[in-house]
């Protein structure tokens, strides 16, 4: 250890770690990018907790697949609330474990009693 007083960092030095799924591997992106993603899907109603998991996968993806976090948030403006949620949920199944994989309910609209009753 020095006694030199700390180098302070400018804002866009600044970066977050964050573990791989299984605390081996450390992930370092920059604060400005984790802040840009997470008020992205806050601004959309998400919770802030799940804004945070949100932005740190989508951050990885986005390195990994040497994609700019911007652009991809750029492309993701013109999705709408339901959109959103369905890309969100197969983006967070592609992370997990098959025994644990996500889902969401779609609506039925038949009405099942009509149905049985036709002949094809």
């Amino acid at each position: 250890m020095s006694d030199l007083p700390k180098k302070e960092q400018k804002s866009e030095q600044k970066v977050v770690q964050f573990f791989d799924e299984y605390f081996n591997a450390v992930q370092e992106f920059p604060v400005s990018s984790l802040d840009a993603v997470t008020a992205f899907f806050t601004a959309r109603n998400f919770a802030k907790t799940a804004a945070i998991t949100i932005a740190q996968i989508i951050l990885a993806q986005a390195k990994n697949s040497n994609v700019p976090v911007f652009e991809l948030l750029d492309t993701l403006k013109g999705y709408n609330k339901l959109q959103l949620s369905t890309l969100v949920t197969s983006i967070l199944n592609n992370q997990r474990d098959i025994t644990s994989k996500l889902g969401f309910k779609l609506q039925n609209f038949g009405n099942t009693i009509e149905k049985r009753n036709i002949l094809v």
